[in-house]
């Protein structure tokens, strides 16, 4: 019997199973790959199969130790974007069996990014892939001063096998940390904060804001918690993080920007520098001197003190915006532009704001006025916008109406609270109501616009409000203009605060930190969401930075002013998760009522509804893709409810992520096969097609300032002042005198280019990143019908967009719809979806 034994244990001691080792790091590989060489980064072999005890419990059998063997690719530079490839050689044991998950210790002195590791010719095995995708820092880093990675096999918590089960609870344990402490760029750790870190109470009053979340005052989503110390004026608000290292805020290594779309964005943002508007991106000056960061910080405080000042000038006509996209308008001479100049001397910085003081603005031009420059000035063009513009997702129908031809797009409730506040600022503007009629070829024809402002005598007084009718000449058809304007204004910013930003980036974290808590990496749920959460931690960290900070870009280029972020949390308290899925959000709003005859169970009551329409079509294949997928690793309702780590996800999204919403009646029980798909395709719509929709438009629309103003400064003239006079003899004049002045105006524009364009490395709809994410069959072959299902949508999209009998899908600027377009390339398109909010 012993000689049986030792057969068995020599059978295998001369094999030597190959490894090859994938990972990316340029700069690190090409100046020291002599030094991975040796013993300096070392796997084992995690058995799947084979258990052994241990001071900490039954686990998966170890391997021995192999290192780095030899370097198989060579980096052409360090700027490339290329991979480097070694080799292992792992002794085999028999022992090990199936192996399920390697452990990788780097003792070198700096991290790299490791991408795959792939066994073959494994006995009894053949193939095994390891999917694996994060940094590794050095050892001294980690408490166990190892990491974990699992084959890319996908198993619910009850199928574990034994051997993996404690490093699978291990893994969850480290991504949850303890709760304490500051976050350092090498920790991996999730956890939730309230949006305390938006003010700056140690530079003055006026940038003080509320803490948003935790109160029934301003509930919101929660955040990544980033564990910086508290402020020195306030120790409830966190301290904020110089203006130049915006982009080192921090969030789980994994999460941030790839080499390649961190290039895109210094790129935009050098761009951005270069027409001296963008007090962020300040990473670009990485290598100047302390002195010299401080002098550009201070310079950057006061800039949005000259950008809104009156020294600039004003847009004179129609004929002056244009220049914005012909080179030919040029920025005055700023003293904080030759203040920058003159101290910090940087060779590139006097190539980008040029020498004579005046850098050139020239700006793409955008699809609204492409083919026509004034057709945005109908009244088709201004109501189609309401169905296939940059915002189709607040019109509704005036369901008292039994004819179902009356429309509203209403924005006086959510705006009026804020109202008088709002106007004593730099806005003077209106909260508008329109009414608009469904006529019989489609479109929609506006009626009538109700503009309102506070009573003067107080708020207990009510409103004072003017109804406005269509009229085309003289100083009535400015004042229609006017007031149609001062619609757009309202949307233009409840779009960028509750639409775009509240509805979609805040309101996704939550389940981003929940998933990376609870949930496996190799949980079928992990895979099946982690594509829909790439970069939106890191462009939500940017956003508080700079974007939605006090006194930040939004703050400066949409109406609300300081009370932007009190706007969407007052909207919040209306936020529903059931309701964000489209077919329900449709019915809410009156715009379809259920039919089971319809193809998606819905029947739209404007049949020419293009973002309803194709969303219907994107939302259907995205569920029937969840569908099928569910049903894989969940055969019945009863394995729903014995899964504890999607119990645990899903407790934690309600109680703690949305943890002001946790006693909605609404939420899903989480217990039926039906609840997980409905949630997870909510998931997926709001942080794909959603987020497409009600972003990448915002150029091809808004880039044009006239269409899409973000404020405006004056109410409409009194009759018989002059100011009412120039509304007949001058009505271009009239009308930018009362929008976004010029300065602020390419500000905006210059973020919105930025926010619209689709970077060199974004994912699609319909694809991922990393072909073998799993070993399911089943799985990819439902993937790959996903992909087909989308292919045809494109085809019918196109179809649709050549009939001239469906008006609303081109209107008079002759702007196809394509926002839900699922493919794109990179750039400003004006179509393609993203898996994920990645800008």
């Amino acid at each position: 019997m012993a000689d049986v034994d030792r057969r068995k244990r020599t059978k295998y001691e001369d094999i030597k199973v190959k490894g090859t080792l994938v990972l990316t790091d340029n700069h690190y590989i090409s100046s020291s790959k002599d030094d991975l060489l040796g013993r300096k980064v070392s796997l084992q072999l995690i058995s799947a199969v084979r258990c052994e005890s241990t001071a900490r419990g039954l686990r998966g059998k170890l391997g021995k130790e192999a290192n780095l063997k030899k370097w198989m690719s060579t980096v052409i530079s360090p700027s490339t974007n290329g991979d480097s490839t070694f080799e292992l050689d792992f002794d085999w044991e028999d022992e090990i069996g199936v192996p399920g998950a390697f452990l990788i210790i780097n003792r070198h002195h700096k991290e790299f990014y490791l991408k795959t590791l792939t066994l073959e010719q494994v006995p009894n095995c053949g193939r095994v892939h390891f999917v694996c995708n994060s940094w590794v820092y050095p050892e001294e880093h980690y408490s166990k001063r190892y990491r974990v990675f699992f084959s890319n096999q996908t198993l619910v918590p009850g199928k574990t096998p034994e051997a993996l089960r404690r490093y699978r609870e291990e893994e969850l344990e480290e991504l949850r940390g303890n709760g304490t402490g500051k976050r350092e760029e090498w920790d991996r750790v999730y956890d939730y904060d309230l949006y305390n870190d938006l003010s700056e109470p140690d530079a003055g009053s006026e940038l003080i804001r509320p803490i948003f979340g935790g109160s029934q005052e301003y509930p919101y989503p929660r955040r990544c918690r980033t564990g910086r110390p508290p402020s020195k004026t306030d120790p409830n608000t966190e301290s904020r993080i110089p203006i130049l290292k915006s982009l080192t805020i921090y969030v789980p290594r994994d999460e941030r920007f790839s080499q390649l779309k961190t290039s895109d964005v210094y790129a935009y943002g050098i761009k951005l520098v270069s027409q001296g508007l963008l007090p962020g991106f300040g990473a670009v000056f990485d290598k100047v001197s302390d002195e010299i960061v401080g002098t550009f910080e201070h310079l950057l405080k006061h800039k949005f003190e000259a950008v809104s000042s009156n020294n600039f000038n004003e847009f004179s006509s129609f004929e002056d915006v244009l220049k914005l996209y012909k080179g030919a308008l040029k920025i005055p001479k700023s003293n904080l532009l030759e203040s920058v100049r003159e101290k910090i001397p940087l060779e590139f910085f006097r190539e980008l704001l040029r020498s004579d003081g005046e850098p050139l603005a020239k700006f793409p031009t955008p699809q609204v006025i492409e083919a026509d420059t004034s057709a945005w000035m109908t009244d088709e063009e201004f109501a189609r916008q309401m169905l296939a513009g940059i915002n189709p997702v607040v019109i509704r129908r005036l369901q008292a109406i039994k004819c179902n031809k009356l429309f509203i797009l209403d924005h006086h409730d959510p705006l009026m609270p804020f109202l008088r506040g709002i106007n004593e600022t730099s806005t003077n503007t209106y909260a508008t109501r329109t009414i608009l009629f469904l006529q019989n070829d489609g479109t929609l024809k506006p009626l009538a616009i109700e503009l309102s402002v506070p009573h003067p005598d107080g708020d207990h007084a009510g409103v004072i409000s003017t109804v406005h009718t269509p009229a085309f000449e003289g100083a009535k058809g400015t004042i229609w203009l006017l007031a149609k304007t001062y619609v757009n204004v309202n949307d233009s910013g409840y779009h960028q605060l509750v639409c775009h930003w509240l509805h979609t980036h805040a309101s996704i974290e939550p389940f981003i930190i929940a998933t990376n808590r609870q949930l496996s990496i190799i949980h079928p749920v992990h895979k099946l969401l982690h594509p829909h959460f790439r970069d939106t931690m890191n462009i939500n960290a940017l956003s508080r930075q700079t974007l939605i900070n006090a006194g930040g870009l939004l703050e400066k280029t949409v109406f609300p002013d300081k009370y932007a972020l009190k706007l969407s949390c007052n909207m919040y308290k209306e936020w529903a998760f059931p309701e964000q899925a489209l077919p329900a959000d449709l019915i809410k709003r009156g715009l379809a009522v259920k039919d089971s005859r319809s193809p998606h169970g819905i029947r739209l009551l404007i049949e020419d509804y293009p973002f309803a329409i194709d969303g219907l079509e994107v939302w259907s294949a995205i569920e029937s893709w969840v569908k099928d997928y569910v049903c894989i690793y969940y055969k019945n309702d009863e394995e729903i409810q014995n899964d504890y780590e999607l119990r645990e996800w899903w407790l934690e999204v309600r109680t703690m992520g949305h943890g002001d919403k946790k006693d909605e009646p609404w939420w899903p029980k989480m217990q039926t096969r039906d609840e997980l798909i409905e949630s997870c395709t909510i998931i997926i719509w709001v942080a794909s097609a959603l987020h497409a929709a009600v972003n990448f438009g915002q150029y091809p629309y808004g880039g044009y300032l006239p269409n899409r103003p973000a404020m405006s400064r004056r109410l409409i003239p009194e009759p018989g002042s002059d100011d009412y006079d120039e509304l007949e003899t001058n009505p271009e004049k009239a009308f930018l005198k009362t929008v976004t002045p010029q300065l602020q105006s390419i500000l905006g524009i210059s973020l919105i280019e930025v926010l619209s364009r689709h970077s060199a490395d974004e994912v699609f709809l319909g694809d991922r990143d990393t072909p073998e994410w799993t070993t399911d069959d089943e799985a990819l072959e439902a993937f790959g019908n996903f992909g087909a299902n989308l292919r045809k949508i494109e085809g019918k999209i196109v179809e649709m967009n050549q009939d001239v009998r469906l008006r609303n899908r081109n209107g008079p600027a002759k702007v196809p719809y394509t926002l839900l377009y699922p493919s794109s390339d990179i750039g400003l398109t004006g179509r393609g979806i993203p898996n994920s909010v990645s800008i």
